[in-house]
């Protein structure tokens, strides 16, 4: 018998949207003969390319991790070289900075979460290369001012879109640039994993309006070879091939592809339903002064992958990983994004070096909790996630303590 009480989950932090469309695509698939790289990959490059993002290249890639390394790469960034990323973000986006050889610089976040264009600014140096942004929860960058940064400063712009599949700035979808002021990253990387708005399971895409990086990105994607395995392997292929330079193992199967182009077609629906599901948790917290819901803005169209309370810890007793806990207790399941770059081990030399200090990501991260929010939720589960995060507030609540003499 198990020394803890059997907690009976009421809503899991995370549930996924496969339909009976992913499933038949994916037996079609199988039942093929084609499982690796191949049309249906070349349409799901396609179809997210023109619909979600409004850019003339894609590539797919085995993960986000992948797509982040492969565009680096692309962009001979390396030894010697530093690009400065967010330290409010997962490990991966530092993670690929040091697989290239170079140096990951912190810049401290403003009130979005983001990354602060400003400490950008003071964070560049004449070894700086390229730019990491992190569109955190969904919520895009200002990524204007950081164009404009780049461009005066002759970086490059890679954007971690990771939770960003659906979002928009500045009216246009993410990874779309804009085309007013011509302010545009070299590419734009997002994540296909489990818990994202669009999943293939495992998976990635990276896009580009760069003819040449696309060349790049594609060759590198696949062993650094001159043909893909879908020409080699088919009627219209040749056994012969070149190895052009030394590339990576990043393609993304059929059979992944074959879930993701169904899922291209629902994000609009799931990026309504996470809105309707944000906005219900708003209105539901309103009033409650323990608790910080997160932020929006104008001209951007949130996408919702995360909903990160923030917590008034100055207005409660106890901390957020108590907080957590008896929400658990309650049945609903959460998570905190993220742990900041600085507080890993891997990480010690990079946060012990001065001007990588970043006080208000380290101040926002004992405050974060992530609660449950995907369209396989209904809006009893919204409220009773609402419920009882009030709950734990209203115990938790900091009083007065009145000494009579």
């Amino acid at each position: 018998m198990s020394a803890f009480p059997e907690v009976r989950v009421q809503v899991p932090y995370h549930r996924p949207s496969i339909g009976q469309e992913e499933i038949e695509e994916v037996i079609k698939t199988l039942q093929s003969g084609w499982l690796t790289t191949g049309p249906r990959t070349a349409e799901f490059e396609r179809e997210f390319a023109s619909t979600i993002v409004g850019a003339p290249y894609a590539q797919a890639v085995s993960s986000c991790t992948a797509g982040l390394h492969l565009s680096l790469a692309a962009l001979g960034i390396g030894p010697g070289m530093e690009v400065i990323t967010t330290p409010l973000t997962f490990c991966s986006t530092v993670n690929v900075i040091l697989h290239v050889g170079a140096t990951p610089v912190l810049a401290d976040i403003g009130w979005d979460g983001n990354i602060d264009p400003a400490c950008v600014e003071s964070r560049i140096t004449e070894r700086t290369r390229a730019i990491i942004p992190v569109h955190l929860a969904g919520l895009p960058c200002e990524m204007n001012e950081l164009w404009t940064t780049a461009k005066r400063h002759h970086l490059r712009v890679i954007e971690d879109a990771a939770h960003a599949a659906g979002a928009h700035y500045r009216d246009l979808p993410v990874g779309a640039g804009n085309h007013q002021t011509g302010g545009q990253s070299e590419a734009a990387v997002f994540s296909f994993y489990a818990t994202k708005n669009l999943t293939t399971a495992e998976g990635g895409m990276v896009t580009t309006h760069d003819p040449e990086i696309a060349e790049s990105l594609k060759n590198l994607c696949l062993h650094g070879i001159s043909k893909n395995a879908w020409n080699r392997y088919s009627d219209r292929g040749n056994w012969y091939y070149e190895v052009l330079r030394p590339g990576f193992k990043y393609n993304l199967t059929d059979i992944q592809s074959a879930i993701g182009i169904h899922q291209t077609r629902k994000l609009e629906g799931f990026i309504r339903t996470r809105t309707h599901y944000a906005q219900l948790y708003n209105e539901l917290f309103a009033n409650v002064e323990e608790v910080e819901i997160p932020p929006d803005k104008i001209r951007c169209r949130h996408a919702w992958h995360l909903y990160s309370l923030r917590l008034n810890l100055e207005k409660l007793e106890i901390t957020r990983d108590e907080f957590i806990k008896r929400l658990n207790e309650r049945g609903v399941g959460t998570s905190v994004h993220f742990i900041p770059i600085p507080l890993h081990p891997a990480y010690a030399p990079l946060a012990a070096r001065p001007e990588n200090q970043c006080p208000n990501a380290m101040a926002l991260y004992p405050r974060l909790i992530s609660l449950p929010l995907y369209p396989a939720m209904s809006s009893s589960q919204v409220e009773y996630v609402a419920e009882c995060v009030k709950e734990v507030a209203f115990e938790a609540h900091k009083r007065t303590v009145v000494v009579v003499a």
